[in-house]
């Protein structure tokens, strides 16, 4: 019966896991993609136009910590003489913003 229980635990937790993924897939294809492109890799029209970092690269990936991607979608980012780079996202929870961490993590390769 415990095994019963485990299983259903671990299925649960799978789903939930899956259904985050997704919403997090949802949420970059919404409020990233146009920039950063599908893959990552900022080769967009607004990407190019911005000279946005390559996330697939690992030095890209290594020169910045996941709390500071998270203060960077929440904030948004200036360049040095304060031009807006790239704005805040707005209409995602904490939480939302950080799923989005993870995925731009797996671009590295």
């Amino acid at each position: 019966m415990k095994k019963h229980h485990m299983l259903t635990a671990l299925l649960f937790l799978g789903v939930a896991a899956a259904s985050y993924a997704a919403e997090a897939q949802a949420n970059w294809d919404e409020h990233c993609a146009k920039c950063h492109g599908a893959d990552g890799k900022g080769e967009t029209k607004m990407g190019k136009k911005l000279h946005i970092k390559d996330f697939t690269v690992a030095d890209v990936q290594a020169a910045f910590t996941d709390e500071q991607a998270v203060k960077a979608m929440k904030e948004g980012i200036t360049d040095k003489s304060g031009k807006t780079t790239m704005k805040a996202i707005e209409g995602l929870s904490d939480d939302e913003m950080k799923a989005l961490v993870p995925l731009v993590r797996a671009f590295k390769k």
